[in-house]
């Protein structure tokens, strides 16, 4: 099963709870960093904030990200070795120091491969045997989001992982390593 595109959708209830925080966190910061506008004009700029930010989010980032960087995401291929097929795909990124290198996990026979899409600054391909891993587990990004995951090897190295859906694709890799 090759999942080949992710795309979050919001209802509407999610969307006006959007909107409404942005509102009101904009118009506070901009109440506590400029004490000399009346309440009235920090309100209506919060407003106008408020929405047009939910709009471009809701709208034109998707728009945008699917014409400029779903082509780079869906053309990603690995190099495999003889004999070796891909069984899954998982869009992810990686942590290589402190850039969060985008690309998607590739799930084979023999391994678990990495391949970073051209976007990045640090491009190219991590290869982990199923063999030499001793250890995934659960992680937090930036200890307080629930996507991520944590890949131990032999060697004691570890690769850092964000994905979504964490416990269904920990358990798809976990499978792979008994």
């Amino acid at each position: 099963m090759m999942k080949k595109e992710f795309e979050v959708i919001l209802n509407w209830k999610q969307i006006t709870l959007l909107a409404v925080s942005t509102t009101v966190l904009y118009g506070l910061i901009l109440y506590l960093l400029n004490t000399a506008q009346s309440i009235e004009m920090v309100i209506i700029q919060a407003v106008i904030y408020g929405v047009s930010m939910t709009l471009f989010f809701i709208f034109l980032f998707p728009w945008f990200m699917k014409k400029f960087v779903g082509k780079r995401i869906d053309n990603i291929k690995p190099e495999l070795l003889e004999n070796e097929k891909i069984e899954e795909e998982i869009f992810a990124n990686i942590f290589r120091g402190l850039e969060g290198v985008g690309g998607k996990i590739f799930l084979t026979n023999e391994r678990l491969i990495f391949k970073s899409h051209s976007l990045n600054i640090q491009k190219g391909q991590t290869n982990i045997k199923y063999s030499d891993i001793v250890e995934v587990e659960k992680r937090k990004t930036m200890k307080t989001v629930d996507n991520g995951i944590k890949v131990i090897t032999k060697e004691k190295k570890e690769y850092c992982f964000v994905i979504n859906d964490r416990d269904t694709q920990l358990q798809r890799i976990q499978k792979r390593i008994a």
